[in-house]
């Protein structure tokens, strides 16, 4: 798919790339220690593939320190692109815990991220984002060995039920928080049922509840991307973390039993579902109805926002303005408070976005609408333990007199975020063609400067929800996204000095 590692080209091309997207100048690692002896231990894992088992052991088994030189080694004797995403994804899925689902399960959930800013980068930056997700892997493994290295056991085979059950089988055990049947039904799901079957089943379950801040709802959208690229006979494993994680929760007893607050807008969405009507009635291209939404999920409650979303479709408001609002929403809470919830935000509205473009069950894409439109004033509600929340407003922030390059905003995104959304604004306005230079700068800053999976998730999340917006709100979208972008002075990162010294 790519062009294997050519060391020279690769610095080369890194080193000269101009100064918003300059790598940075540094030293070559010296003094690697030997590596470890193998940790084979006792450990009973999921098997996997036997054509990706030795890879993945290979991430599982070198030290992190020596591992980028094992990689570099590994792709030029021809193991390509694909077959280290393939790696690096089920090493995270069989030994990292997918509870709490965040933290150190980034190293999973960031995968399918880091996959679409290597499909969008340059030629020569393409490596860049594999490879931080593979050095990214060894951190979350630490910390899971800290944290009682749980690894993913195999499946007890005796006990799945027959194939024709198996769908029902899952349903129950997922509706009554049932971790053990659960993992077992999907087992036998994960064998029987195709890609779009399984996949209807989890977008459902991942969106039934506001817990793990939107996490639920990333993980089955990224899995499932991840699984179209490296291929559905992976499936097995990932379902199984998936379904575990779905089933995470932190109150006592059972929530199946409970009238709890994380998942009262699931279980009232079932009569706002029916109020709907079906979309392909709502035909109405309706500019207004973004600023409309944005206006009730500002300071409303949940119920008010989902109510707020049937009314529009009621009207017959096509959903890309409907969708309008939600985006918008989630741009102005990051505005409003710039952090961790902020991004969510973006991130959760951009997994069940994709759900809902993804599906093709009428009901299921109308309960995706109303759960975004229920968790963002969640999500602004948890803001406000966080902190006071600034008062800016998307849909009325003024661009700057002066609309600056991209250089100049990304310089502004280190130190003055409002002035880089104001020039955004107003250089997209006076020339959307603007956009993919603004794009592909911030693309590569994220290489060279991102240190957390959240600056790959975010900036994936948010280029991509440009095109998704009505073009006149995507400007406006664009001028958000700088609230949480790295900037051109930013602290560069260190994987380029593991790549220098590996390729040397």
């Amino acid at each position: 798919m790519f062009d294997p590692i050519n060391r020279r080209r690769f610095v080369a091309r890194s080193l000269t790339a101009g100064a918003v997207a300059a790598l940075g100048d540094f030293a070559f690692l010296n003094g690697l220690p030997a590596p470890a002896a193998e940790d084979k231990g006792q450990r009973k894992l999921v098997p996997l593939s036997s054509e990706i088992e030795p890879l993945v052991r290979l991430m599982e088994d070198t030290q992190r320190d020596q591992l980028m030189e094992r990689i570099v080694a590994e792709v030029r004797k021809g193991t390509s692109y694909e077959q280290l995403l393939s790696a690096v994804f089920l090493a995270g899925v069989r030994g990292i815990q997918p509870r709490p689902v965040g933290f150190k399960f980034h190293a999973v959930l960031v995968i399918n991220s880091a996959h679409l800013a290597s499909l969008a980068a340059p030629d020569n930056d393409r490596w860049l984002p594999l490879f931080w997700a593979i050095d990214n892997f060894k951190s979350s493994q630490a910390r899971n060995k800290v944290e009682g290295d749980w690894h993913m056991p195999p499946v007890d085979e005796a006990k799945l039920p027959p194939a024709h059950q198996a769908k029902q089988r899952f349903a129950e055990a997922m509706d009554n928080w049932d971790e053990e049947g659960a993992d077992r039904a999907v087992a036998a799901l994960a064998r029987t049922a195709g890609a779009n079957e399984v996949f209807e089943v989890f977008c459902r379950y991942g969106a039934r509840d506001f817990r793990d801040i939107g996490h639920k709802a990333i993980y089955v959208a990224n899995s499932y991307r991840t699984l179209q690229t490296i291929g559905w006979r992976h499936a097995e494993p990932v379902l199984r973390s998936l379904a575990y994680a779905l089933l995470e929760h932190r109150e006592k007893g059972n929530p199946a039993k409970q009238d709890l607050e994380a998942d009262r807008p699931g279980r009232e969405a079932a009569k706002r579902i029916a109020a709907m009507g079906s979309l392909d009635r709502a035909t109405k291209n309706d500019p207004k109805a973004g600023a409309e939404l944005l206006e009730v999920l500002r300071g409303n409650s949940w119920s008010d926002g989902a109510e707020k979303v049937v009314e529009l479709c009621r009207r017959g408001t096509h959903p890309r303005c409907v969708w309008d609002g939600l985006f918008l929403t989630a741009g102005e809470l990051l505005m409003r408070q710039p952090g961790i919830v902020g991004l969510h935000c973006c991130t959760t509205v951009n997994a069940l976005h994709y759900a809902y473009q993804t599906t093709d069950n009428d009901e299921t894409r109308r309960l995706m609408m109303l759960q975004a439109a229920a968790f963002l004033p969640m999500f602004r509600q948890a803001m406000t333990g966080r902190g006071k929340l600034a008062d800016r407003k998307l849909d009325t922030l003024t661009a700057a007199e002066q609309p600056g390059d991209v250089e100049e905003i990304f310089h502004d995104v280190s130190k003055d975020r409002v002035a880089a959304a104001r020039k955004t604004l107003r250089l997209l306005t006076s020339n959307p063609r603007a956009v993919q230079p603004l794009m592909t700068a911030a693309r590569r800053l994220i290489f060279s400067k991102g240190n957390d999976s959240h600056d790959y998730k975010f900036s994936s999340a948010a280029l991509e929800d440009f095109y998704n917006l009505t073009p006149p709100w995507r400007t406006r979208y664009a001028a958000a996204s700088m609230f949480n972008l790295r900037g051109a002075d930013d602290r560069n990162n260190q994987l380029i000095v593991k790549l220098r010294g590996a390729l040397t």
